[in-house]
């Protein structure tokens, strides 16, 4: 249904570098990048690397938890499309948050998720028709968004949330997560990477 993953024009593959392991022995649940927004992603970038299917969270990814889509979440998602991009929602939300959001950015969906199981993921890449290996997922938790990624073998980016307004279970666990941030943020510094949000 979409472009697979191929070589470029050389044969070669850009790679990217993974920061997973900068957590140590918490790298299970620790993305392959973090950056400051969704919206500052190199995803031209991605897609030149062999990437075709661009994956988001909605809530304090895309914008702030239960607001609607707007101007710039559905500029983001032409410009996925625009790019090549197969582009898809996957939500823990219940499908009449998850499908409005979808509609209004024109992409297609995952409802009641269950992440952080890896089930969403996979049935996101059978949608899109693609290998796991070619989706990248983007998203504000830990516990959820990010486990559930590297569970299923996609490549994940973790973001900062956009809000700090949000319902007291993600509050609770923001807490733990502040403690996997702390390991990863020394790893990331260790590893030499820049710009660490």
């Amino acid at each position: 249904m979409y472009p697979s993953r191929n070589a470029d024009a050389k044969g070669t593959e850009p790679e990217f570098q993974s920061f997973a392991k900068a957590g140590g022995l918490l790298s299970g649940l620790c993305p392959d990048d973090w950056e400051e927004s969704s919206y500052k992603i190199d995803y031209r970038s991605l897609y030149r690397a062999g990437f075709r299917l661009a994956a988001f969270d909605i809530d304090n990814t895309l914008v702030r938890h239960n607001a609607p889509a707007d101007e710039k979440s559905g500029k983001l998602f032409r410009e996925l499309r625009e790019m090549g991009f197969a582009v898809c929602l996957i939500s823990n939300n219940r499908e009449p948050r998850v499908k409005s959001f979808a509609d209004a950015v024109n992409a297609f969906y995952v409802f009641k998720a269950g992440k952080p199981s890896g089930r969403g993921y996979l049935e996101a890449c059978g949608k899109a028709g693609c290998r796991v290996s070619e989706m990248i997922f983007v998203g504000d938790q830990i516990f959820t968004d990010i486990w559930g990624a590297r569970r299923a073998g996609a490549r994940c980016i973790l973001v900062n949330p956009i809000h700090p307004a949000e319902e007291i279970q993600i509050i609770l666990k923001r807490r733990l997560e502040w403690l996997v941030l702390a390991v990863y943020r020394r790893g990331l510094k260790r590893m030499g990477k820049k710009n660490i949000p």
